[in-house]
């Protein structure tokens, strides 16, 4: 609960997160956090309100944090939510803009220490809508070249991890053929072009003395991930498993 305050007081509502990653690799503790807010409430004249906590919570999604909901439902006229920064609070702009569109219509303030937001000003404002797009740009750089890295392995001839393909077998760090499956892999696909069900196709491999790892006949749900021309993360090319 949001602690009720004196008429016409002002309160700040202390809104603090970190995940188990954040705290280990960057330091900005939960304790950390609460300082800050506590120091800017008392210079700013705001009497402090209940702190709202989320540990251990990615901010991909402001809707899956309970503390966050809690004090934005609670919020009233004239109060500010006090975060340390904007990744604390949110790490898209949407969340980010409906989170202050949200406190706008209640008469409400947000304030970022990190980034000296305070939206009490039409120039806090432009300035918080700004960074809040440059925070999702980051986002995405940081995203695109995690791809672009990822690529870059597979040119290596690198196994990225996951269910290995029908079709392959994992050898260390790689994936190399199995001629056997890969066999298989061309009769379903041709089969299935040709407009067999998945069924027919697998009674139709069995036919033929194709079977899986286990011995028996492929499952239709085995002829599906044939099917589904899933990238192989082999260097020069890809293959259907």
């Amino acid at each position: 609960m949001i602690v009720k305050k004196a008429k016409y007081e002002r309160q700040a509502i202390p809104y603090i997160r970190v995940s188990t990653l954040d705290q280990a690799d960057h330091g900005i503790s939960l304790e950390a956090q609460e300082s800050r807010i506590r120091e800017w409430c008392s210079s700013n004249g705001y009497a402090l309100g209940e702190v709202m906590i989320d540990r251990g919570l990615s901010g991909g999604r402001a809707d899956n944090r309970p503390a966050l909901q809690a004090a934005l439902s609670g919020i009233h006229r004239g109060d500010a939510l006090v975060v340390f920064s904007l990744s604390r609070l949110a790490r898209s702009t949407r969340d980010t803009l409906e989170i202050a569109d949200h406190l706008e219509r209640r008469g409400a303030d947000l304030v970022s220490l990190s980034e000296k937001i305070d939206t009490t000003s039409a120039a806090g404002r432009m300035i918080f809508r700004l960074l809040a797009v440059l925070s999702e740009f980051e986002k995405d750089t940081i995203s695109e070249r995690t791809c672009m890295a990822m690529r870059h392995l597979k040119g290596q001839g690198r196994y990225l991890g996951g269910r290995t393909p029908i079709g392959w077998t994992q050898d260390g760090d790689k994936i190399a053929p199995v001629e056997t499956e890969q066999v298989a892999v061309n009769h379903a696909v041709q089969m299935r072009r040709e407009g067999l069900s998945l069924r027919g196709i697998s009674a139709a491999l069995a036919d033929k003395g194709m079977r899986n790892r286990m011995g028996n006949a492929y499952a239709p749900v085995q002829i599906q991930r044939m099917l589904r021309g899933r990238e192989v993360r082999l260097g020069g090319g890809t293959s259907v498993a």
